[in-house]
């Protein structure tokens, strides 16, 4: 049984899936360490599933929500690292009681002093 490979993405199809021109692409792998695509052995370009959700995140950073390029990097580095958004519903509910929390002992403080 062959092993199954993980299908190949040219350059110009993720331009046309992802709605992001190719030399902005080509753009972004200089910017974006996160983003390498792999070479064939002629030197092409191939993007994996993992490439493409790089680029639609990217793209939503910089597009959509208007980050700098710097804060788009950060962003995604604390993304990729596990860090930043909650991923779960429970996540969600966690780290809102714990901001409640802290605003509640800001407001024990102020109504002390």
């Amino acid at each position: 049984m062959v092993a199954h490979e993980e299908k190949r993405h040219s350059i110009s199809e993720v331009s046309e899936e992802t709605q992001v021109p190719i030399h902005v692409l080509r753009q972004w792998e200089a910017r974006f360490p996160q983003l390498k695509p792999k070479r064939t052995r002629s030197k092409r370009r191939y993007y994996t599933a993992e490439d493409i959700e790089i680029v639609r995140r990217i793209r939503q950073l910089l597009w959509v929500e208007r980050m700098t390029t710097e804060g788009a990097r950060q962003r995604l580095a604390e993304e990729l690292r596990g860090e930043g958004r909650p991923r779960t519903q429970q996540e969600v509910i966690d780290r809102i009681d714990a901001i409640e929390a802290e605003i509640r002992a800001l407001l024990d403080l102020l109504d002390n002093e």
